[in-house]
């Protein structure tokens, strides 16, 4: 028996996010479930789209590319995935996702440990053109 309750989150569930570009969709996270060590999502770039960079100074960023292609930018080196592969990005490291292919790219991502407070988690060091004065995701609340 969990004190927790079980909560079904699906992408319809939450407003997408484009301010660092894509489609980002914090799906679970402390707002949406509870969570209280993490927070993941999914992420989909269309062809020529590309997350901005930037850094989260207190969570390791776990990648996971479940279809098309990803070219992620950790720190000076770049990766290329393909499906079904995976990356870690180390706390603290500078980092910038693009889909150069010409097929959407689908993308899981979980972040942990959660940082002291949501607005200290994300660090943007790139901004889209009209996109930095948008609200980041929802991912904190009450805990």
């Amino acid at each position: 028996m969990t004190s927790t309750p079980v909560r079904k989150v699906g992408p319809a569930d939450v407003a997408p996010n484009r301010r660092r570009g894509g489609d980002v969709r914090i799906l679970l996270s402390p707002r949406t479930v509870g969570s209280t060590s993490g927070f993941g999502g999914s992420l989909t770039l269309e062809p020529g789209e590309y997350v901005c960079e930037h850094l989260h100074p207190y969570s390791e960023e776990f990648v996971y590319v479940v279809g098309g292609r990803l070219r992620i930018r950790i720190g000076e080196e770049l990766v290329d995935l393909e499906a079904h592969d995976s990356v870690m990005v180390p706390k603290g490291v500078k980092h910038r996702m693009v889909n150069e292919g010409d097929e959407r790219a689908q993308v899981i991502f979980h972040l942990a440990p959660l940082a002291p407070r949501p607005e200290l988690g994300h660090v943007d060091t790139e901004f889209l053109p009209g996109r930095s004065d948008e609200p980041a995701p929802p991912v904190g609340g009450v805990r």
